[in-house]
């Protein structure tokens, strides 16, 4: 088979797994029931393709109505409006619900709550601050400000909320508690969890994308539950603030490892994790200075390597790498301390022992390989005028004469190595005082 044709079939499998994975996984009949879906961590492509998905799936297969229940730091904006687009234009009613109690519906997630048909939260949860940011941490353009709040503005005014609050959560980053949301008119009941919220609404009247009006019936309706498909729920796992952070550092620091012990495994690994780390970075609300910081840990932590023992240069590392981690992200989607902690003390461990053996255990290596090398005889390959190649031991290597001028065919002895570099003489020269006697042959 060809590489094409492989590179082919191998598209085909991959393609149809993502697809399969995809698929809801529930296989109750979801006729008459409520459907929830689950929007938790970031709104990337893949939490926008489960949940545009989920909801026509629920229309089709004639559900009461879709819950959705919403945990998020915010995500990118392209999804975020492939989700709102699909609640507002659903063939059944959605119904919003910031929960469990410490949830927060914050930047993308203060889009997609007030474009449900019902928006609810429970208690102890939060909503807001919309304001678009750029990569160094600071606010967007001002015209991506007025677009996202002209956005907002009209998903609010659509719903009959509060729009002026709604485009306050843009332009001020304003956040507010579930009682101010509703005190506010930006959500319409707290709950404090799911078959409270269901009574409460059941027998309300909603109208639907195409006009139509329907009364959302609850009573006795089952619960079902769709979730992501596996392929999406590890994909969209990656791209949270713990590990976009884990990966971003261990792929620097893996690099940087094989830089003083090469190998290509720590190479590889680490540029894959590198790779993975970017593209969650740019789901991210991620800051400038973190990344600074980050990469400054790394240097403080080669410079520490020059050095024995532990100065100066390992605390900064320490520090740079602790204080990296805490403003990565802003503060809807912070990496946790006891991600950021640990990481810290095994990194300083990473560097300062096990780095640090297998610099000296390489090292000590090329020692014992000179030695061996050392007095050993062989013939010349290339002149050595005074460089050239010989070979020693059935191996070819760059060579330079001490003395004389060995041509093609000529023995010579090693008498030193320099790097990767021979230093030899001619055979008939006599041998220097060797370890265990006298000069030994190839």
């Amino acid at each position: 088979m060809s590489s094409a044709r492989r590179a082919c079939v191998l598209i085909a499998i991959l393609t149809s797994i993502t697809v399969g994975s995809a698929l809801p996984v529930s296989a109750q009949d979801a006729s008459g029931a409520v459907v929830e879906l689950e929007l938790t961590g970031v709104v990337d492509p893949f939490m926008a393709t489960y949940i545009t998905d989920g909801i026509a799936s629920a229309a089709d297969r004639d559900a009461t109505a879709v819950l959705l229940t919403i945990d998020t730091p915010g995500g990118l904006d392209s999804s975020m409006r492939e989700i709102t687009q699909a609640v507002l234009n659903a063939g059944v009613p959605v119904i919003g619900y910031v929960a469990p109690s410490g949830a927060r519906a914050a930047s993308a997630g203060a889009f997609i709550l007030p474009s449900t048909h019902i928006a609810a939260m429970a208690p102890g949860t939060n909503v807001g601050a919309a304001t678009p940011v750029g990569l160094s941490g600071a606010v967007a353009s001002d015209k991506a400000v007025e677009d996202a709040a002209a956005y907002i503005r009209s998903i609010a005014e659509a719903r009959g909320r509060n729009a002026d609050w709604a485009e306050s959560a843009v332009r001020e980053a304003a956040s507010a508690s579930a009682q101010e949301a509703l005190d506010l008119g930006v959500i319409d009941l707290i709950a404090p969890d799911v078959p409270s919220l269901l009574r409460e609404v059941d027998g309300t009247s909603v109208t639907l994308a195409d006009g139509s009006e329907v009364t959302i019936s609850t009573t006795g309706a089952p619960v079902v539950q769709e979730d992501m498909g596996w392929v999406q729920a590890f994909l969209h796992a990656l791209l949270s603030p713990d590990l976009a952070f884990l990966f971003f550092w261990l792929g620097l620091a893996l690099l940087v490892t094989e830089l003083f012990v090469p190998g290509g495994i720590a190479g590889t690994i680490g540029g894959l994790m590198l790779v993975a780390s970017i593209v969650a970075l740019g789901m991210l609300p991620v800051q400038l200075i973190g990344v600074v910081l980050l990469i400054a840990s790394i240097a403080f932590f080669v410079l520490e390597l020059k050095h024995p023992g532990i100065g100066l240069p390992a605390v900064g590392g320490v520090v740079c790498l602790v204080l990296g981690g805490w403003l990565l992200f802003e503060d809807t989607a912070r990496v946790s301390w006891l991600v950021i902690l640990p990481v810290a003390v095994l990194a300083t461990a990473f560097f300062l022992i096990v780095v640090r053996a297998a610099i000296k255990m390489r090292r000590s290596a090329v020692e014992m390989r000179d030695e061996t090398l050392v007095g050993l005889e062989g013939v010349v390959v290339n002149d050595c005028t005074p460089s050239g190649v010989v070979s020693i031991a059935s191996e070819e290597w760059t060579a330079e004469a001490v003395s004389g001028n060995p041509i093609r065919g000529d023995r010579v002895r090693v008498v030193a190595m320099e790097g990767l570099k021979l230093k030899v003489e001619p055979v008939e020269t006599p041998s220097p005082a060797v370890p265990g006697g006298e000069g030994r042959q190839a």
